[in-house]
């Protein structure tokens, strides 16, 4: 009798234990993690990972390697979750992804962007409201209320140049000499492209304009192209290697990526921060499109993106196999650390700083002592690219 009914009881609890088990999985695939709003509202991280892991591809756009460690970023990802990730034009613009989104094939979407700051906003239609578990450390004045836009990292203009030129430029002023003729280069159209847009800002600064009006900064660059400095060459890895620049403007967070890559080629290059202006961008725009086509590997992204945590790089992560998606993400570095590391202030820096939970940053991108730091707000840059938008044509023409 008693072994009837310890045998009954065993049957109860399997079943018992089997009804969980399936309760369990049937939520987790009741989860729609195209409208997930959390990490909570997603099932947590183990079943966020696993819906991630099952769709296996994270679509990204406009990520050059050499960008604010970028490149880093996407091989930890891959290499700890198993996700492959297609980069779609690393060269691209802010505008180029918001286009993006509206017309490319469903496939074909991103899944998340990294645009200006008024991309986002003017945008914000095209994106789903999603919240990281670090959004009480983002700054308020960047992020939209409902979770649709937030800030990501910012940087400082800074010129970029080849050591074998005869003369190394600390200032914008330097870059009227005739020794730059055929030199200067700028990384797209600044009416499209928002390090460009803070070029124009830095330039427009260093002839004595304001934020308010870039005029001056417009002036700038067609003073340089009527003395023959500035090349029509587009700024980026491609273009410098084939020679057909020496200087260009470029956020400080790309250094460290950048003078790595031109080292393998054979090539030193060198950053500076100019002394006559010293521009700050507002930060670049993280957001998850309404329409990716992989939503949980898009909301893993940013969770890892926003993460604060110290941990293992591509570099040193063992072998994961077995290992909870939670635990995964608990050992990796964390996508705030990472862009510290290649030069970028994140938007959670100053709550990681109170923590201590930031790491290093890169040493050699100092400001000139005494210098003003100047952040055009969104407004000012609206207004700027109204006037480029009318007379960078005529500077970009050959």
């Amino acid at each position: 009798m008693r072994k009837r009914l310890l045998t009954g009881v065993l049957v109860a609890t399997m079943a018992a234990a089997s009804m969980v088990a399936t309760t369990s999985a049937s939520n987790a695939a009741s989860i729609d993690y195209s409208k997930c709003t959390d990490l909570k509202s997603c099932g947590g991280m183990d079943a966020l990972v696993k819906a991630a892991q099952k769709e296996g591809k994270l679509n990204v756009i406009t990520l050059p390697r050499d960008w604010a460690n970028y490149g880093e970023a996407m091989d930890l990802f891959s290499k700890a979750f198993g996700i492959k990730i297609t980069d779609d034009n690393p060269d691209g613009s802010s505008a180029y992804e918001i286009q993006t989104i509206r017309t490319a094939p469903a496939s074909k979407v991103p899944d998340a962007v990294d645009v200006g700051i008024t991309y986002g906003a003017d945008n914000a239609n095209l994106f789903a409201p999603y919240k990281v578990v670090n959004w009480k450390d983002i700054t308020p004045t960047y992020k939209e209320a409902s979770g649709r836009w937030y800030g990501d990292y910012a940087g400082v203009i800074a010129l970029s140049y080849d050591t074998s030129i005869s003369k190394a430029p600390k200032s914008f002023a330097d870059l009227k000499d005739p020794a730059f003729k055929n030199m200067v280069a700028i990384g797209g159209d600044p009416s499209g492209a928002q390090e460009a847009l803070m070029s124009v800002f830095a330039a427009n600064l260093s002839s004595g304009g304001t934020p308010d009006n870039v005029q001056k900064g417009i002036d700038y660059f067609s003073g340089l192209k009527s003395a023959g400095n500035f090349v029509t060459a587009l700024a980026n890895g491609q273009n410098f290697l084939a020679g057909a620049y020496k200087v260009s403007f470029s956020w400080s967070f790309n250094g460290p990526g950048a003078v790595a890559t031109a080292a393998k080629a054979g090539k030193t290059v060198k950053y500076v921060i100019p002394s006559d202006a010293v521009i700050k961008g507002t930060p670049y725009i993280m957001a998850i499109p309404f329409n990716a086509p992989h939503p949980a590997a898009a909301r893993l992204w940013t969770e890892f993106l926003y993460s604060e945590n110290k941990g293992k790089g591509s570099a040193n992560l063992g072998s994961v196999k077995g290992l909870s998606g939670s635990k995964i993400f608990a050992a990796i570095n964390g996508g705030q650390n990472i862009w510290i590391a290649g030069g970028a202030l994140p938007i959670e820096y100053d709550a990681m700083v109170a923590k201590g939970t930031n790491a290093t940053a890169p040493a050699g991108y100092e400001i000139p002592a005494g210098a003003k730091i100047i952040t055009p707000n969104p407004a000012q840059q609206d207004a700027a690219k109204t006037l480029l938008k009318a007379q960078w044509p005529a500077i970009a023409g050959n």
